[in-house]
C-alpha cells in the first residue's frame, strides 16, 4: 500500500507548546504514524508518514488546535514509510537560527510557483537557496546563490554580506527556513524580499514540466534521500537508502 508522506509548518505563537505534544503523540501512535513533530513557542513544523487516511486524521487533530485552522501539508509518496519511529519533540525555535526573528510579527512576500521564474528571470534580484550545503551540491535552481552554509543557524553570518538595497528571493525545501530568513532580513534593514510559497516541493509539484527550472535532485529528511523533478525518489528501498543518512538529519525535519 503507498506511503503518505506529509511535510508541514506554521509560524504561529504557541502560549503552551509543550501541551500539544501529548495529543499529537495520541493520534500518531493509534494511525501508526511516524516521522518528526517539532513544537515550540514560534509555531510548528514536521514532516510525517502513514496511510492516507492516518495522515488525514492527523490533520484534522492538527486543523482543530488554535492557530493551525487550515494547516496545509506538502504531500509525497513512497512504496514503504521512510522514518525509523515517531518522534514529538519540544524545541525552542521550530527552525533554529538563534537570532531575533519572529515570523509571527512580519515575513517577506510570498511568491507562489507561478511567479517564481520572474524572480529568477530579473537580474536586479538576488536569488538565495537558504538551505545546507550538502543539500545544495544535489540540486538548485539556476544562478542561486549557495550561502555555503552547514546549518540554518550560520545564515546571519552569510547575510552580513549582502546588500539591503538589493531585492532577496530566496527558496528552501519546504518553505519554512526561507521565510524565517525573510524575517531575520527584514528586521536587518532590507526593504524587498520574497520567499517561495510552499518551497521547492510545492514548486515540482505544480510547475509544468516544460516551465521547470530545478536542475538536480531535491535533498529529503528521510530514508528516500532524495526527489527528482518529477518528485520520485531516488532509492525505493528503506534498505539501500539508509545507508545515505547522516546522523541526526531526520531528527531534524530539514525545513
Amino acid at each position: 500500500m503507498p506511503t503518505l508522506i506529509a511535510a508541514f509548518y506554521r509560524f504561529v505563537p504557541f502560549r503552551d507548546a509543550d501541551s500539544l505534544r501529548p495529543g499529537i503523540r495520541a493520534v500518531c501512535e493509534a494511525e501508526g504514524i511516524r516521522g518528526t513533530v517539532l513544537v515550540s513557542p514560534e509555531g510548528i513544523n514536521g514532516t510525517v508518514a502513514g496511510s492516507e487516511a492516518g495522515i488525514g486524521r492527523l490533520f484534522a487533530h492538527l486543523r482543530s488546535l488554535p492557530g493551525l485552522e487550515g494547516l496545509r501539508f506538502q504531500p509525497t509518496q513512497a512504496g514503504y514509510v521512510p522514518f525509523m519511529k515517531l518522534r514529538v519533540r519540544l524545541k525552542r525555535e521550530v527552525v533554529t537560527l538563534r537570532q531575533p526573528a519572529d515570523p509571527n510579527e512580519q515575513v517577506g512576500e510570498y511568491v507562489g510557483p507561478e511567479r517564481w521564474n520572474a524572480l529568477l528571470d530579473d537580474p536586479d534580484v538576488v536569488v538565495i537557496d537558504t538551505r545546507n550545503s550538502h543539500e545544495v551540491e544535489l540540486g538548485s535552481f539556476p544562478g542561486a546563490i549557495d550561502p555555503g552554509t552547514r546549518s540554518f543557524g550560520q545564515f546571519p553570518e552569510f547575510a552580513d554580506t549582502l546588500d539591503p538595497k538589493r531585492p532577496v528571493a530566496m527558496f528552501c525545501t519546504g518553505g519554512i527556513r526561507c521565510e524565517k530568513a525573510t524575517s531575520y532580513l527584514l528586521r536587518r534593514g532590507f526593504d524587498r524580499v520574497y520567499h517561495l510559497e510552499g518551497g521547492i516541493l510545492r514548486y515540482l509539484r505544480d510547475t509544468p514540466a516544460e516551465d521547470n527550472r530545478w536542475q538536480g535532485e531535491c535533498f529529503i529528511f528521510d530514508q528516500r534521500f532524495a526527489l527528482d523533478a518529477q518528485l520520485n525518489p531516488r532509492y525505493g528501498d528503506p534498505e539501500q537508502g539508509r545507508v545515505h543518512l547522516r546522523d541526526g538529519w531526520p531528527d531534524r525535519v530539514g525545513d
